[in-house]
């Protein structure tokens, strides 16, 4: 079962990635009651992310799957805040230049290895939501929840039923 969004003061992210192109009616059920989507990258087609839309606000950076015109629109990375949570996102996290503590990054969000994962490093909360669309390596198909709490980012991994 996702956090629940008990607080009117707490925001709750919903944390996606790499769909390729399979928007999972399970992944919209458990986002349902969510404030703000990140979508990862590797969407694979950009109706998702209107259909993700229609939920809450959406963020979302171009993964290596992700081409034409409406993936070029999309930015290979992002920096932005919520609430208070300064989070970056970068779709294949080998890839990341910076150093977050550095820039001040609360939370590092990531995709591509499909391999859900939530670890601290420093003040930096690195968050994998894992891949919520076709299952590929054996891995479990998956997102994720993030939040604030204390003033310190919170995040869960959750399997979907499927």
């Amino acid at each position: 079962m996702q956090p629940k969004n008990q607080s009117p003061s707490r925001m709750l992210i919903g944390v996606i990635s790499d769909t390729h192109g399979l928007l999972r009616p399970e992944a919209l059920e458990a986002l349902d009651s969510v404030d703000r989507i990140l979508h990862a990258g590797d969407i694979g087609n950009p109706a998702h992310l209107e259909a993700l839309a229609r939920i809450a606000p959406v963020t979302a950076i171009r993964g290596n799957i992700d081409h034409g015109p409406s993936a070029e629109a999309l930015p290979e990375t992002v920096s932005l805040k919520v609430g208070s949570l300064r989070i970056h996102m970068i779709h294949d996290r080998n890839a990341l230049q910076a150093d977050p503590d550095a820039e001040g990054w609360d939370v590092v969000i990531s995709g591509h290895s499909h391999k859900p994962c939530i670890e601290e490093s420093g003040c930096t909360l690195w968050l994998n939501p894992g891949a919520a669309g076709p299952r590929r390596f054996r891995l479990p198909i998956t997102l994720a929840f993030l939040w604030e709490e204390a003033g310190q980012p919170h995040a869960k991994n959750q399997t979907l039923a499927v």
